[in-house]
């Protein structure tokens, strides 16, 4: 999992990428190909 400034750009990379807020930090999960998980913060 990376951790990013910016998910914007990682959204973008994949039409499966899902922006999703959890407890105050926002991931990017991605059920078809999870080597795009990302978090912020």
């Amino acid at each position: 999992m990376k951790v990013r400034n910016s998910l914007k750009s990682l959204k973008g990379r994949d039409k499966n990428c899902r922006v999703i807020r959890r407890k105050g930090r926002v991931y990017i999960i991605n059920k078809k190909n999870p080597r795009y998980k990302a978090r912020q913060g």
